[in-house]
């Protein structure tokens, strides 16, 4: 997927600005797909030039105009013909992976640690998702549409911190009946 394709899918569903975009990116969108500010606005005037998005100069007291983005035909276009098209799937590429792959070339025990310090990340984050399932999803039999897409979403992304939790956990308990050996 392109930077392009989730600040469609995110004007679609909001119109805003490239600070408020960076902001969406940050709480929520990052979630799944990280984007710097800087590569929003890069993206932003790409897809402005590409017609994929219109911009509306809006009048601001003391400060500089700022501009508000909308999803435009074209973009909407090129929304649907990405969302029907096929793609592959994820591949998974993470370093903590090749790390303990490769334990045995240096420390175990220091990878151990790196081991247990992405649990503590996963679990934070982990409880960051299901506050948020909490707050904005109180009763997910009742969602449909765009708000039940959101909610899937989220799901995913609590499924896969579980899956990373538990198998850190794995990990961790492997490495060290070894180190007892």
């Amino acid at each position: 997927m392109a930077l392009e394709h989730a600040i469609l899918v995110s004007l679609d569903e909001r119109p805003g600005t490239g600070y408020e975009l960076a902001r969406r990116f940050d709480k929520s969108i990052g979630f799944f797909w990280a984007a710097t500010h800087q590569q929003i606005y890069r993206t932003l005037k790409r897809m402005d030039d590409l017609g994929w998005v219109t911009a509306e100069e809006v009048a601001q007291d003391g400060r500089p105009d700022k501009k508000v983005y909308r999803v435009s035909p074209q973009g909407r276009q090129e929304l649907q013909r990405w969302l029907e098209e096929a793609g592959e799937p994820a591949t998974i590429r993470h370093d903590l992976s090749v790390k303990i792959r490769g334990a045995s070339l240096g420390d175990p025990g220091k990878v151990a640690d790196e081991v247990a310090r992405h649990r503590g990340r996963h679990a934070e984050r982990l409880d960051v998702y299901r506050a948020i399932e909490k707050k904005d999803f109180p009763d997910p039999s009742a969602l449909h549409g765009r708000r039940l897409h959101q909610y899937l979403v989220l799901r995913g992304g609590i499924k896969a911190e579980e899956a990373l939790l538990e198998w850190c956990d794995e990990v961790l308990v492997a490495m060290r009946e070894d180190d007892r050996r």
